[in-house]
This record gives C-alpha cells, structure tokens and sequence, in this order.
C-alpha cells in the first residue's frame, strides 16, 4: 500500500515537471520568435502598434469590439458639449459676479480714500484753530496777569465755571489768590473746590 502511495506521488511529480518542461518548450521560442519578430518591425520602420491594431481590425469578432471601445457615439460627442457649454456658463457667471465684487470693493476703496482725505483735512484744521486757541487763552491769562485782582474777580464770577476754572487755573499762585480774595466768599468756595477736582 505505501508502494502505490509511493508511485501515485512520483506520477504526479512527473506530470507537474512535464507541464512545466512543455511551457518552457514553448514560452521561450515563442517569446525569442515575438522579439525578433519586433526588431525586424523596428529596423523596416513599422510602426508596430499601429500594425496591430490593422491586423486586430481584420479579425471579425475583435474588431467590433475593438471598434466599439475606441469610437464613441455621436449622441456622447453632444452630450460631452452639452455638459462642457454648461460648465463654461457657470464659470462665466462666477467670474462676472467676482468683477461685480471687485468693483464694489473698488468704489468701496475710492470712498474710504475720499473721507481718509476729508478727516486729515479736518484734522488739520483743528490742529491749526487749537493753535489759535492756545495763542488766545494765552493772551487772556495774560491779561488777568496784568489787570488788579479788584477789576479781575467780577469778570472772572460772570463767566461760567468751566471758563473761568481754565483762566484760574493757568494764572500765577499769588495771582490766583488776590482774584479769589476779592471775590464773594461763595464763589471763591466755588470756584476752589472745581479748582482742586482739576488737580
């Protein structure tokens, strides 16, 4: 029994070798048969593919197939334009609605430019009015400077208390002490307490 289990291996063995040994028989000459087949294509300047496909063409059952690959219907050729006019009609919205923003956004920018242009002018202004205004507060301190606390403290208790705290405030500390010395002990108080939250 082990000798039949023996040579059933052994038979098997030589028809697995013998299968191999015939597609080595065969693969090797038919691939070394293909290469020079292929260099003599090459050196007569045959273009090989396109040689195929002829011979491939030829053949009734693979040319229709073959042609059926490669050709695509007229009703797909419409249904690609179709599709590609649609896409170029979106694309031209979309870029007709960015130049819509852009020139929004540019007259946006023209008008930021605009009031830019329009505050440092304003700004200038100011700038030169508060000049004159310091040149002016200065020549009233001045003044009060100058004038007897007596003619002083009326004037200053008949202006409001914003006004004259900011002339009271700049004058000289004796100055200061003669005006508020010869007005009414009310508006002296007054006057000094807002003198004193300034401070």
């Amino acid at each position: 029994m082990a000798r039949n289990i023996v040579e059933k291996t052994v038979q098997n063995e030589e028809k697995k070798t013998s299968k191999f040994q015939w597609f080595l028989y065969a693969a090797i000459p038919l691939f070394f048969g293909f290469l020079i087949v292929l260099v003599i294509f090459l050196l007569l300047d045959v273009n090989v593919f396109k040689f195929s496909k002829e011979m491939v063409s030829k053949i009734p059952v693979i040319s229709t197939l073959v042609e059926e690959e490669e050709q695509p219907s007229l009703e797909q050729y419409e249904k690609d334009i179709i599709n590609l006019e649609g896409e170029v009609k979106d694309l031209e919205t979309v870029v007709s609605n960015l130049e819509s923003i852009i020139e929004i956004k540019d007259q946006e920018l023209k008008e930021i430019d605009i009031e830019k242009q329009r505050l440092e002018i304003e700004v200038n202004e100011l700038v030169v009015v508060s000049g004159e205004d310091k040149v002016k507060t200065k020549d009233i301190i001045k003044t009060y400077e100058e004038m007897s606390a007596k003619k002083a403290a009326p004037i200053l208790t008949s202006l409001s208390d914003e006004e004259a705290v900011k002339i009271l405030s700049s004058l000289k500390p004796e100055t200061l002490a003669g005006i508020l010395e010869k007005m009414e002990p009310e508006d002296a108080a007054r006057l000094t307490q807002k003198l004193t939250v300034l401070q």
